[in-house]
């Protein structure tokens, strides 16, 4: 196949490397070309256009059978996500609709779900989340299902939990740097996805995913983060962290409280997790830490 990933960078270097292993033709597109010798060195072909410019991307070169679009806004305030999300897909979706790819698969975030009661959700689950940086996520959806519906376009969503892996763990960080708090009674519910599972997934959701359908990525185990706190403390022989208010506000995106399912994931693309929960995940990393492999 001939492969394009927008977003070439924490997750969209190692999906290119993997599909370039597995013998496809695969393109990396990215703003700059500072990263230009580590696409190269993993097989990936560069390309330098932005998404949110669409003059930039009429001179690349077109006709691909698969695109993933994981660009990452990099944090920002919400014009940088409206850019990003809403803006840069729209105008992705019009660059490749002359010759529209077989399958296009986008990552968006377990975010878009508002719950708050620590309740079960699906695919199927309202998505209305409160934060304003969620609802563009959620808008961003919105305009691809638009496309499917009308146009045909093999729009495919993946809904990504907090990914952690290598060099990244807002959770582990926290415990490493002694800046962690165990938020309130610690009861809130953690959704996450270890990098590798993500990589995984999208190539699932390449191979198998329905156009028009939305799939959770999202490990075997919600769990709370005093759970969290308590394994990770006990792995590293320190002490739990110390208990703060809870504060609703403190992440980008808001404060959530919900459980997220992946068995979408697993019966309809046939997925099965490298790291079923976080504790084979972070244990994974913990290793890598020590000097161990990775």
């Amino acid at each position: 196949m001939r492969v394009l990933i927008i977003g070439c960078g924490y997750v969209g270097l190692p999906l290119g490397a993997d599909l370039a292993g597995q013998g496809h033709e695969v393109f990396g597109l990215r703003r700059s070309a500072s990263a230009k010798s580590k696409l190269e060195a993993a097989g990936i072909k560069p390309l330098f256009a932005d998404i949110t410019r669409p003059e930039t991307l009429a001179g690349l070169p077109g006709s691909f059978d698969w695109v993933v679009n994981c660009a990452a806004s990099g944090g920002g305030d919400t014009g940088d996500y409206r850019r990003i999300y809403v803006e840069g897909t729209r105008n992705v979706v019009e660059w490749l609709s002359p010759h529209p790819p077989k399958k296009f698969v986008y990552t968006s975030s377990t975010s878009v779900y508002g719950q708050t009661d620590g309740s079960w959700v699906t695919e199927t689950s309202p998505a209305e989340p409160s934060a304003a940086t969620s609802r563009i996520l959620a808008a961003t959806e919105e305009m691809l299902i638009d496309a499917v519906r009308h146009t045909g376009f093999p729009a495919v969503i993946l809904r990504v939990a907090g990914i952690y892996g290598p060099d990244r763990g807002y959770w582990l960080k926290q415990v490493l740097e002694n800046r962690a708090r165990i938020q309130g009674k610690g009861d809130r519910i953690l959704n996450m996805i270890h990098r590798d599972d993500v990589v995984g997934c999208i190539i699932a959701a390449l191979e198998g995913g329905r156009p028009g359908g939305i799939y959770n990525a999202v490990d075997d185990e919600p769990a709370s983060q005093l759970d969290l706190f308590r394994w990770l403390a006990a792995e590293l022989g320190q002490s739990l962290p110390p208990s703060a208010p809870e504060e609703p506000g403190s992440r980008t995106r808001g404060f959530t409280n919900k459980k997220v399912s992946n068995q979408k994931l697993k019966t309809e693309l046939g997925y099965r997790l490298k790291f079923q929960t976080f504790r084979q995940g972070y244990a994974a990393e913990l290793k890598r830490l020590r000097g161990g492999a990775s």
